[in-house]
């Protein structure tokens, strides 16, 4: 017999065919619930000084938090699962090794991403690198002493080895991190993402990156990301970078069948987004709707990625593990029934 869950849904009937109105309902209530928060949490910043507030780097934490919240209030108040912690994929942390397995690969995969599109993005004269003075490294750590009154010369150390301790901190990003990078994976992968696979990997992948990515608004909109560019612009790339990185956190969560892994890996993500600062060219502006992995030419590696975990059925949870036929030869309806809802969704 014929899967048809793997097939993408075409016409809103067939949407409907695949989320039951209760579904769609909660999901609703998910986004407008997150989407509000943002919003409310952002407001003193478009009634003040926007990205120029000292109260920014709290609010963005803050709004970090939101998807979270909104999460919470589903599996408390909504939906109200018989597990909730598991729902979320919280819980359990075993198997052990795939779990550790996972988290590895969700702290480096995304650090390697980052570093990979700089060449590209050089190679493709959207990214000014200097790769081999690190000359806009030497300007940012000139304009920074200068701002504390300090001597520009000599360094402590020199330039490149500079660069390499910036580089090798790099996975300690990804603990640092964790915890606001969690509020925001608890909403999207954690709880929106397998509500959304009924539909598919491919329609939940870009229905799930549209809303994550559109979700950033209160804070795109102020010129966050993407300086200089124009609002719709901004939006639209955050949009793409939401998507193609969403699914390879997605990729972690569904296959760990976990949150953790995606959580690390969204941690070490933003720990890692700003590396481009360490091989730009001294003077020139750095167009990120175009280069590092905010841009088109840095969604061109993960996107293959993707396409191959896709192409090879990869979107899927583990399967649960083989009862012994001695001593089990036909399951009843419940232990089917709780089986399905294992394998297919957090329901």
């Amino acid at each position: 017999m014929t899967d048809t869950r793997d097939r993408t849904p075409t016409t809103v009937a067939d949407v409907r065919s695949r989320l039951n109105g209760r579904d769609i309902r909660s999901i609703a209530i998910f986004v407008a619930i997150a989407f509000a928060l943002a919003w409310l949490v952002a407001l003193p910043l478009w009634l003040g000084d926007g990205l120029a507030s000292p109260l920014f780097p709290i609010i963005g934490i803050a709004m970090m938090a939101t998807p979270a919240v909104a999460a919470l209030v589903m599996v408390f108040f909504i939906d109200r699962p018989q597990r909730r912690a598991r729902s979320l994929g919280l819980w359990p942390l075993k198997p052990a090794g795939r779990l550790i397995g996972y988290a590895l690969l969700g702290i480096f995969v995304p650090i390697v991403l980052a570093l990979v599109a700089l060449p590209i993005g050089a190679a493709l004269g959207v990214f000014p690198a200097d790769f081999v003075n690190f000359s806009g490294f030497q300007q940012t750590i000139t304009e920074q002493l200068r701002a504390l009154g300090e001597s520009t010369l000599p360094l402590p150390l020199p330039l490149g080895t500079l660069v390499i301790l910036q580089l090798v901190t790099l996975p300690t990003a990804a603990f640092i991190n964790l915890l606001p990078a969690l509020g925001e994976e608890l909403g999207w992968r954690g709880w929106l993402l397998p509500k959304l696979m009924p539909l598919g990997p491919v329609s939940a992948i870009l229905i799930s990156g549209v809303i994550w990515g559109l979700w950033h608004a209160p804070l795109i909109l102020l010129g966050y990301n993407y300086v200089g560019a124009p609002g719709w612009l901004a939006l639209a790339a955050m949009v793409g970078t939401c998507i193609v990185f969403g699914a390879i956190f997605g990729w972690l969560r569904l296959r760990s069948d976990s949150v953790w892994p995606a959580a690390l890996a969204h941690a070490a993500f933003n720990g890692a987004g700003g590396t481009f600062l360490l091989f730009a060219m001294a003077g020139e502006q750095v167009d990120t709707t175009q280069a590092t992995v905010l841009g088109w030419s840095g969604w061109i590696v993960p996107l293959a990625l993707v396409i191959v975990l896709l192409a090879t059925g990869q979107f899927r949870r583990p399967s649960p593990p083989q009862t012994s036929t001695e001593t089990v030869t036909a399951p009843t309806d419940a232990a089917s029934r709780s089986a399905e809802e294992v394998v297919t969704d957090d329901r």
